[in-house]
């Protein structure tokens, strides 16, 4: 089964941040969609040699070339802090 956005409002680049839509000017729900609707264009890349459980340690899968910022096929997240 494949997960992926659903084609609702809160997912739309017409609305803000408090839930109002810029385009019809109503306030919206993840209940709400439209035929006007354009997905946020978001790129995330946060899973870098910084933020890995993994650099600088022997797990490192290139410890000689990782660097803070580099992005990895062998990222592996650092545990949450409560």
């Amino acid at each position: 089964m494949a997960i992926r956005l659903s084609n609702n409002c809160l997912n739309c680049e017409f609305v803000t941040d408090d839930d109002f839509c810029r385009k019809h000017k109503v306030d919206v729900s993840p209940q709400h969609t439209c035929d006007s609707f354009s997905m946020k264009a978001k790129l995330k890349n946060e899973n870098n040699c910084g933020n890995c459980a993994k650099f600088k340690q022997e797990a490192c899968a290139n410890p000689n070339k990782a660097a803070i910022g580099m992005l990895c096929s062998s990222w592996a997240p650092q545990e949450a802090s409560a």
